[in-house]
């Protein structure tokens, strides 16, 4: 299993808080605040998934799974018996981070572009979804911790997320609306805040 490897763990966990911090960099103490729960679910995750498999552990003792330590330590292998689980689970996680993660990083280019020229951004990815970045957070935990590696701490840990981010984007819309008015308006009834429509298959506009 992969338990007991602390140096690695460490490794990961500083490498993806520099891309959370260089990417999703807070501005305000209450963002610092989202951002620590975001810190909190690198740190568990990776721990656990490197140093010591709670999750499973959890599952043996009170719920009886029958566990084979010598198999990888990952949730889908275990309940599936066989290592092609876990291989599947992994290829369409890291494909859900990959598209996240190409959100994210195409969502900070623009905005910074944006706040360069104190414009409104309203093109590129910012035409399909109000949010990009967010939206490619919310599919990189989404991926990572509930797809191809879940633990009750990830589980939990990105539905935390998603209700913390969700009411940062609702916040920022609110000084976005009173920075460029209707202008705003127009953009929140043309463009979904998170989900592009081509995804959620419906046309109606957001209130």
């Amino acid at each position: 299993m992969h338990m007991g490897m602390w140096g690695l763990a460490i490794i990961v966990i500083v490498i993806v808080s520099w891309l959370m911090y260089r990417y999703l960099a807070p501005d305000s103490w209450k963002e610092w605040t989202r951002a620590g729960a975001l810190q909190a679910f690198i740190i568990a995750f990776y721990a656990e998934m490197y140093g010591f498999p709670l999750t499973i552990y959890f599952l043996a003792r009170f719920f009886g799974l029958d566990v084979a330590w010598t198999d990888g330590g990952n949730l889908w292998e275990q309940l599936f018996g066989t290592p092609a689980a876990h291989i599947v689970a992994m290829i369409i996680g890291y494909t859900l981070v990959f598209i996240g993660a190409t959100m994210v990083v195409e969502g900070w280019r623009r905005i910074h572009r944006a706040r360069r020229e104190q414009a409104l951004m309203t093109d590129g990815i910012y035409a399909r979804v109000r949010h990009p970045q967010y939206t490619g957070l919310f599919l990189i935990v989404f991926g990572e911790g509930v797809v191809h590696w879940p633990t009750i701490v990830s589980v939990i840990a990105f539905l935390v997320i998603v209700v913390a981010y969700t009411l940062l984007a609702r916040k920022e819309e609110q000084t976005m609306l009173n920075q460029f008015g209707d202008e705003y308006r127009a953009y929140q009834q043309r463009v979904p805040m998170f989900i592009p429509r081509s995804v959620r298959g419906v046309q109606q506009e957001e209130p």
